[in-house]
């Protein structure tokens, strides 16, 4: 195979690109409208998943980042039989009653790290109830992974911070979705209207900027909301590079249907980043 080469971080022991591709496209959870949802959700056989992976090798993506569930680590598993070299990051499925069960299920499909559900550490905070995510983050690190926080609010990462949880990263959304009430599509089943807010991404930007484990930036191209144009995909690619750290990656879901957004996306990247 002939790849091309991306910049890249260190994270725990293993260097990975700044580019990383994400599992919503592949799940059909567009965070853009319910017909976008439908023609992710049928062009994305479990066949094109791996193909999309195999793409990603060719252009220098080292990493994928998708949820613990069944239909994906079915999918890993294939992708793996046939060769496929990307390292894992996995988020828990928040569906799953038992999460301990899903972080010990996810754990047998050899991710290099397991996260918290965004989603779901956002609501447990508003319920006041973070410290049960800390008791999940201990049985990730007693299997000898790598461990993660997902979240859209500014605000967990720093009382994560100031109260020196084990963590090694955070994801972490440009975009505070979680300041309306609402719950993951792929938990609850149904849309939630989110807001989209630009100033929210200076927040975070500034939050991230002020941690020194590795962040994640995610929603940078805010659903789609910021790729209707070539010029708008490379300033939304600009923006994000330029206010995390340079020891910071970005996750970007990618859906080749129409063009090759992987190309273009790890394109951009190296222009940018290189």
């Amino acid at each position: 195979m002939n790849k091309k080469v991306l910049p890249t971080i260190t994270l725990g022991d293993y260097q990975i690109s700044r580019l990383i591709i994400g599992h919503n496209p592949f799940k059909g959870n567009s965070h853009f409208s319910e017909a976008m949802d439908r023609d992710m959700r049928e062009y994305f056989t479990q066949e094109r998943m791996i193909e999309t992976l195999f793409e990603c090798e060719r252009q220098g993506l080292t990493v994928m980042q998708s949820r613990g569930d069944q239909e994906i680590m079915a999918m890993v598993d294939e992708y793996r039989q046939r060769g496929g070299k990307l390292h894992w990051i996995c988020q828990t499925a928040t569906e799953w009653d038992d999460i301990p069960d899903n972080i010990h299920t996810i754990a047998r499909h050899r991710p290099i790290a397991i996260y918290h559900h965004g989603s779901h550490t956002d609501s447990l905070y508003k319920e006041g109830r973070l410290e049960v995510v800390r008791d999940y983050l201990k049985l990730v690190r007693d299997l000898g992974l790598l461990v993660g926080v997902g979240t859209h609010m500014p605000e967990i990462i720093e009382h994560i911070e100031e109260h020196n949880w084990d963590v090694d990263f955070y994801m972490a959304c440009l975009y505070n979705l979680s300041k309306v009430e609402r719950t993951s599509m792929l938990v609850s089943g149904e849309r939630t209207e989110e807001p989209f807010d630009d100033a929210d991404r200076e927040i975070m930007c500034d939050t991230i900027r002020k941690t020194s484990k590795t962040c994640l930036a995610f929603k940078i191209l805010a659903a789609s909301r910021k790729a209707t144009t070539p010029a708008a995909v490379r300033e939304a690619f600009e923006f994000a590079f330029r206010h995390i750290k340079p020891t910071d990656a970005v996750v970007v879901g990618m859906f080749p249907k129409y063009k090759n957004q992987i190309e273009e996306n790890a394109r951009i990247v190296r222009e940018v980043v290189g």
